[in-house]
């Protein structure tokens, strides 16, 4: 079994006070999970700005959701490296930009008519293809294990 490091003391996070605001974030911040979880079998949904979502509602609103999140198995190293600045894979970068293009392009073809339309979908793709490869590309340390499979690093200590 491994040994995962944990992402996050809780001593940083800023727990709202007020009982419904940590209620609607909660709610918030599990409705954005399941949608980003969604995105990750549907690869034309978008993952990440779903699950960063869902860990800003739960870091106001849940110490134990939040830890859960930042360490789950299959998202957590995704998401800390995203938030904490290493950015994303190659592996990544490269099936969100493919997907972005394949929806895009689809949908500005064979599903909207207007013009207008079909110009402001490329506009954001282009848009969107610029930020992610802005981003750094994250390469595992000689430490972490990568797990083919999900393209996750799994950091050990």
């Amino acid at each position: 079994m491994r040994d995962y490091e944990t992402i996050d003391s809780d001593s940083s996070l800023d727990i709202s006070p007020n009982p419904l605001v940590r209620m609607i974030l909660f709610i918030a911040g599990t409705f954005f999970l399941v949608i980003g979880m969604i995105g990750i079998v549907v690869r034309l949904l978008p993952t990440t700005p779903f699950l960063l979502l869902s860990a800003a509602c739960y870091s106001k609103s849940s110490k134990r959701f939040h830890r859960w999140v930042m360490n789950n198995r299959l998202f957590g190293d995704y998401i800390s490296n995203y938030i904490e600045g290493r950015g994303i894979s190659l592996k990544m970068k490269s099936l969100t930009l493919m997907a972005l293009w394949a929806s895009i392009l689809f949908s500005a073809f064979y599903i909207v008519d207007m013009f207008i339309i079909r110009i402001l979908l490329l506009i954001i793709a282009v848009g969107v293809t610029v930020h992610i490869l802005s981003l750094p590309t994250y390469v595992p340390s000689g430490g972490d294990e990568h797990d083919n499979k999900t393209g996750n690093v799994i950091r050990n200590r």
